[in-house]
């Protein structure tokens, strides 16, 4: 399982780990649905690895909002990114966040959940952005789309 996020912000980015910044719920959102047994702190973010998950980005520039990044550069992150996954070929990658997503793979009408069209034999996963920013996702709503995941990753395919 993969976790791709959009690119890193500045704090992120300044400490080093992914979803760093204080505000982001990413870490608890992943317990809470199941996917990790306590809430693991960006900086032992190395942990995901023993558990069969891995996190990366889309565009590796650190910027103070994802909304900095032009549709080229999320276009060639998405280029990127597939020869990643074809060459390690997860089972699963979730991207989070569905604005990036939608111009990065020129998909305008992606909705979260399941997308139709893998990457290779990875299937592609579509999850609300756990960001501070993004408020208007609260935290059961962003919990209940994580553990839809979850029970996907569980099914034998």
């Amino acid at each position: 399982m993969l976790f791709c996020g959009i690119n890193p912000g500045l704090w992120s980015a300044a400490v080093g780990h992914h979803f760093a910044r204080p505000g982001n719920r990413f870490w608890k959102v992943l317990h809470l649905a199941g996917f990790s047994p306590d809430i693991i702190a960006p900086e032992d973010d190395r942990q995901l690895l023993a558990l069969g998950l891995g996190v990366t980005n889309l565009v590796p520039r650190a910027t103070a909002s994802a909304a900095e990044l032009d549709r080229e550069e999320l276009r060639e992150g998405a280029r990127r990114l597939a020869r990643r996954v074809r060459r390690w070929r997860p089972r699963f990658v979730a991207f989070v966040g569905i604005g990036a997503f939608r111009l990065a793979f020129g998909r305008p009408q992606a909705v979260i959940g399941e997308q139709s069209q893998p990457i290779g034999s990875t299937r592609v996963w579509l999850l609300p952005n756990p960001s501070g920013l993004q408020a208007h996702y609260r935290l059961d709503d962003l919990v209940a789309a994580y553990s839809e995941l979850r029970e996907a990753t569980q099914r034998p395919d």
